[in-house]
């Protein structure tokens, strides 16, 4: 749960690597100071909560696309660059704050932590909002731990988390319902995902997206809704053709995703970033498109690909854990 806090406040993948490591090596340092008054639980909660608080206070909050402006309704021209000074909300590996071993409870808790939408929302919280309601609402504390943590009184806990739930309500309004990445129906839409953009089949992607459907585009702020406008860009300026594009299914924030390469010459293939979706039962309504080469390596996966892709024999991605090589090395045939 270490893990959840951090990544849950942060936003950011790499960030909240940088503040995993922090914790821990703040808990190092002071452990011989530790004197038993509270548990290691809460102590050690205390310790990740002061480091996230500390970088939140010197970071400017992230964003995606549609909080920046409203949606462009010309798919033909050329998307827009954000300033370099905007933090963009990133993707975060589910692999990395999910364990397969533990219980179904804890997972789920995990994953909807870590939703794409509520990370977002989040950044609208003040640093100290968004202490106490993550403590709280997430990670299910009572008051009075949440109080001992933050150094403060019970009554500010209190009085602190109605307000940033209004807070997160009003931000959160509208937002999608998000089906878990675990039904067979959301790994099958995920499924025809990636074959209709390997396939670069304007036709069968076009079925898989809600009629309001939302494409965004990291780091362009440019971004489309309604799946007319989507598929139009999608159809003139990405697609391209067969063989264009490979991609992984892997899972994000709960939700599912696609790592993705783009050839730049036959047999070779480099990340281009990590594609996430927000699924219904038998749609998708909304596509992130984190154009972000590096996100590739924290989703346990190479940053080129080469050798022969065989499309007819392409399966699922081969097993792979983040943070460790990935088989075979760079070059992998399929």
């Amino acid at each position: 749960m270490i893990r959840t806090i951090n990544r849950s406040a942060a936003g950011s993948v790499h960030d909240a690597e940088d503040l995993v490591r922090e914790t821990y090596l703040r808990a190092w340092r002071s452990f011989g100071t530790f004197e038993g008054r509270s548990s290691v639980r809460t102590w050690l909660y205390r310790i990740a909560t002061n480091a996230c608080l500390t970088a939140l206070a010197a970071g400017a909050h992230r964003v995606l696309p549609a909080g920046l402006g409203a949606a462009s309704d010309d798919p033909y021209a050329e998307p827009a660059l954000a300033a370099s000074w905007i933090g963009w909300v990133q993707p975060l590996p589910d692999a990395l704050v999910t364990d397969d071993a533990a219980d179904p409870a804890s997972v789920a808790v995990s994953r909807d932590s870590l939703r794409l939408a509520l990370i977002h929302c989040l950044q609208s919280l003040t640093e100290n909002q968004r202490a106490v309601l993550l403590l709280r609402d997430v990670l299910g504390m009572s008051a009075a731990e949440v109080a001992t943590i933050l150094d403060t009184s019970t009554a500010a806990v209190k009085s602190t988390l109605p307000r940033a739930r209004a807070r997160l309500d009003r931000t959160a309004a509208g937002a999608e319902h998000v089906v878990p990445p675990t039904e067979p129906a959301q790994r099958a839409l995920l499924d025809e995902y990636i074959a209709a953009f390997e396939r670069s089949d304007a036709v069968a992607l076009e079925r898989l997206l809600h009629r309001d459907a939302v494409l965004e585009m990291p780091p362009a702020r440019t971004w489309f809704r309604g799946k007319h406008t989507c598929m139009a860009y999608l159809a003139a300026r990405a697609l391209g053709v067969p063989g264009d594009w490979v991609l992984y299914p892997t899972a994000a924030n709960g939700q599912p995703a696609a790592v993705a390469y783009r050839r730049e010459s036959p047999g070779y293939y480099r990340a281009f970033g990590v594609a996430v979706l927000t699924t219904t039962p038998d749609v998708i309504r909304r596509i992130v498109a984190f154009g972000d080469p590096t996100l590739v390596p924290a989703f346990g996966f190479p940053a080129e690909l080469s050798g022969t892709v065989d499309r007819g024999a392409r399966g699922a991605a081969p097993e792979h854990v983040p943070g460790e090589p990935f088989p075979g090395g760079s070059g992998l045939a399929r």
